[in-house]
């Protein structure tokens, strides 16, 4: 069994099929360059983030190496220190009895320089031997000799944290070099000082910007997070963190930035600020499924709105088919009537293509085979309409009138923000505010053409100096009236137009109707002032070049001519601005 496929389905099938196409490159190109761009965007916000956050952060480390190294560079902790490495064992406990006040006067003084908001929590200060000369903790019977902290303290000045019940201390060690020391010396001492971590804390826990999965914190070179976790209590010193941003760091001195599986084996989208000569890297990540979550919202939206479309092609493919079907059945429903002898029959199908083409072939056929009775049928019709029909009566005179037209500019915008209602007061303000005018000047109002109104001055003499005074007056009167215009359609609540206006002057013909009053004009003076119009700057008026003839030597006017050759060239005749002599 063969499945038939008509016109109707065929083109239906079409542009189903070239929709889908369409929309399948569109989404997909869409798509990708979405996800690019979102990627793109998530990327540069969180290196800007490890970027600011990780500079920070080693600015609070220098500082803190930096307000270490002034105390170990105090003069008086520095002839102290000197003084208790020459002291012997069994003397130097009385020693440290006797100066202990001298070095806390020294480091009280040192607070006070550098403020309190550090985290001062202990200070201890140890000779070259590595015992304890004063501790602000009381304790100073340690021996630090064989401690890796201390040893590395006697070579540089560098930041390590311990693990506390609460958390962590920051702990500074600055080596002490004596008064009179030259470069190469070796230190007299270490500064050992402790202090608070809330400046690191405040900086690390601030998670603006970072949405519902994002995180900062630092690892340290044993890959041990120094910062608390988001998603796990008591991390500090407890969770290992040896992730691809952390190897990065600590094996290849690099930053890193992209996705990875975190410390809890979630795929993240990180990025990396390595502080290798600090002994840390610090991490801004956010997880990889908050990232693409807009990417899911984009794609299931593209999907949404080409399904929406296609249905809306098919609507529009189906209403396409029938418009092109009906004619086509109806021809074929024409010929087989005609087969039948019925030769009267008639398609009467207007569609202006080459349906309508062959369809007006097909009538002219039908017209030949029975000519007689379709004569016959054609002259009582005409005759119908020349004793019933007739709507207008054109007048066998002409009469010189001044013919006028208003028209708004860039209506169809201004319309296009309006509802339908908004519209038409909008119109009945501006043409009813016009036509008063008109009627003001003793003109006569002939028609409104959509937001356009034509006007005229009827059977008027050019010889008459007033009353072609009077025309001109009444179209500048038009243009001087914007601002009360603009009033009126304030008051409705309107925004405000701008119009132009043009006027000629010559021969009419009259056409009264039968369903109306008001006469109708007709003629070539007509059809040449919509023509002018359309070269009228807003809120001007421009004249023909009889009515220019008439009044140029109207001494109060300024007329100004419009690129007459181009335009003469082009319509055969001149074009005139009129403003009033200031």
């Amino acid at each position: 069994m063969s499945i038939s496929f008509n016109l109707s389905k065929k083109l239906i099938l079409l542009v189903m099929t070239m929709s889908v196409i369409a929309l399948s490159i569109t989404g997909f190109l869409s798509f990708n360059y979405a996800d690019q761009i979102l990627k793109e965007r998530a990327g540069d916000q969180l290196f800007g983030e490890s970027t600011v956050r990780g500079d920070t952060i080693r600015l609070l480390f220098e500082s803190r190496i930096e307000q270490n190294n002034i105390l170990a560079s105090d003069p008086m902790i520095q002839s102290l220190v000197s003084e208790m490495n020459q002291i012997s064992n069994n003397k130097l406990k009385e020693f440290q009895e006797s100066n202990r006040r001298d070095f806390l006067i020294q480091i009280q003084a040192f607070q006070e320089l550098i403020g309190f908001s550090i985290g001062f929590e202990d200070t201890k200060i140890i000779g070259n031997n590595g015992k304890v000369f004063f501790s602000l903790s009381g304790n100073t019977y340690e021996d630090y000799f064989e401690n890796a902290v201390f040893q590395r303290g006697l070579k540089e000045s560098f930041i390590e944290f311990e693990p506390t019940e609460s958390g962590k201390k920051m702990v500074v060690i600055s080596p002490i070099f004596a008064d009179d020391s030259k470069r190469g010396d070796d230190p007299i001492g270490v500064i050992i000082s402790k202090m608070r971590t809330s400046s690191i804390d405040n900086v690390l826990l601030s998670r603006s910007g970072l949405g519902e999965t994002g995180e900062v914190y630092i690892v340290n070179k044993q890959f041990l997070m120094l910062s608390e976790s988001r998603f796990f209590e008591n991390a500090v010193y407890q969770q290992k963190v040896d992730t691809l941003g952390v190897q990065k760091c600590f094996n290849d001195g690099q930053n890193n930035l992209g996705f990875y599986p975190d410390y809890r084996n979630v795929v993240i989208y990180g990025s990396s600020y390595c502080a290798e000569d600090l002994g840390i890297v610090l991490l801004v990540e956010i997880d990889k499924s908050e990232v693409e979550e807009p990417i899911n919202i984009l794609q299931n939206r593209i999907l949404q709105t080409g399904i929406i479309i296609t249905i809306g092609m098919g609507i529009v493919a189906f209403t396409i088919s029938k418009s092109i079907s009906r004619p086509l059945i109806k021809l074929k429903s024409a010929a087989n009537k005609i087969a039948n002898g019925n030769f009267d029959v008639r398609t009467n199908i207007t569609t202006g293509d080459e349906i309508g083409e062959l369809s007006h072939a097909f009538d002219s056929m039908a017209q030949k085979l029975e000519e007689s009775l379709i004569e016959i049928k054609e002259k009582e019709k005409v005759i119908k309409q020349l004793e019933g029909g007739m709507l207008l009566k054109f007048s066998q005179h002409e009469e010189n009138d001044c013919v006028g037209v208003i028209d708004m500019t860039d209506s169809t915008r201004i319309s296009s923000k309006l509802s339908d209602e908004r519209v038409s007061k909008m119109y009945e303000v501006f043409l009813n505010f016009m036509a008063k005018i008109i009627l003001e000047y003793n003109g006569e109002v002939v028609k409104n053409i959509g937001d356009a109104l034509m006007f005229r001055f009827a059977n008027i003499d050019s010889k008459n100096s007033t009353m072609m005074k009077n025309v001109l007056e009444c179209c500048l009167s038009m243009i001087d009236s914007h601002d009360e215009l603009k009033k009126h359609l304030n008051e409705e609540g309107l925004p405000p137009l701008d119009y132009k206006i043009s006027a000629t002057y010559g021969a009419v013909k009259v056409a009264e109707s039968t369903t109306s009053n008001i006469s109708d004009i007709f003629g070539p003076t007509v059809n040449r002032c919509f023509k002018i119009n359309s070269f009228c700057p807003k809120n001007s008026v421009v004249i023909g070049e009889n009515l220019y003839k008439i009044l140029k030597d109207f001494s109060e006017y300024e007329f100004i001519q419009f690129c007459s050759i181009e335009i003469k060239q082009k319509y055969g005749y001149s074009i005139f601005e009129v403003k009033r002599k200031k």
